[in-house]
């Protein structure tokens, strides 16, 4: 397809999940990119031009064609590159692929946001039972090895925050949600995804995220 040729641009920053999510799905696919690492405190006038309304990563930019926020640049990229696909086939499994998706951004992540980093007590504990809740639901849905069957499919990619990013939340603020004990499954699809090789290739070295998270937390502890 014409479609498929052509100039691919992607515009991310190395500790953002979301970007992550774009550049596991582009190495998936096989294909070729263009990275431009912004500095999210000081962000580049393309990144201005090709996100004009939310102005942050990640955008894809496709023959020109900026596309931002990363579930729909991943629906963009199956539509667009036909090789392992991460959307199902059937129209039913596609639309509860966007429902998990969509429910992990919009319930489990700023859950998970809320109790690792906010300071009022009764707040944290009201998210953390809110964050268990989600993972709940997760845990029910995942029901081979990964939430996409044999292969890694947009559920995964989305969920890659929770397999990566929580457990070093985890260790810099000592908060307990991901255990082996509540949550068999979902803890060792996080093993699986992360041990995945096109995975590990491309997420940050753990050791500067958690560096920066134990930071933040102690800032935040500080502030109490």
């Amino acid at each position: 397809m014409a479609e498929e040729c052509g100039e691919v641009k992607f515009f991310g920053s190395g500790g953002s999940p979301y970007a992550r999510r774009v550049q596991i799905a582009l190495k998936l696919k096989g294909v070729e990119y263009k990275h431009f690492e912004e500095d999210i405190r000081n962000k580049s006038e393309l990144l201005l031009k090709y996100n004009p309304v939310h102005k942050k990563v990640p955008v894809l930019v496709h023959n020109d064609n900026p596309i931002a926020e990363s579930l729909i640049i991943l629906e963009y990229i199956d539509e667009t590159w036909k090789t392992h696909p991460i959307l199902p086939l059937h129209p039913y499994h596609r639309a509860l692929a966007r429902f998990w998706s969509r429910f992990i951004d919009d319930k489990v992540l700023p859950a998970i946001q809320e109790a690792a980093w906010t300071v009022k007590e009764k707040e944290r504990e009201k998210a953390i039972e809110e964050a268990r809740e989600g993972l709940g639901y997760l845990e029910k849905e995942l029901k081979g090895k990964f939430f996409g069957g044999d292969a890694i499919g947009i559920v995964d990619i989305a969920a890659s925050y929770i397999a990566f990013w929580l457990p070093l939340v985890e260790e810099a603020t000592a908060l307990k949600l991901l255990s082996h004990d509540k949550f068999p499954k979902l803890h060792r699809w996080s093993q699986e995804f992360c041990s995945h090789p096109v995975v590990r290739d491309n997420l940050p070295p753990p050791a500067r995220l958690l560096a920066f998270f134990k930071a933040r937390y102690a800032a935040i502890a500080a502030s109490k």
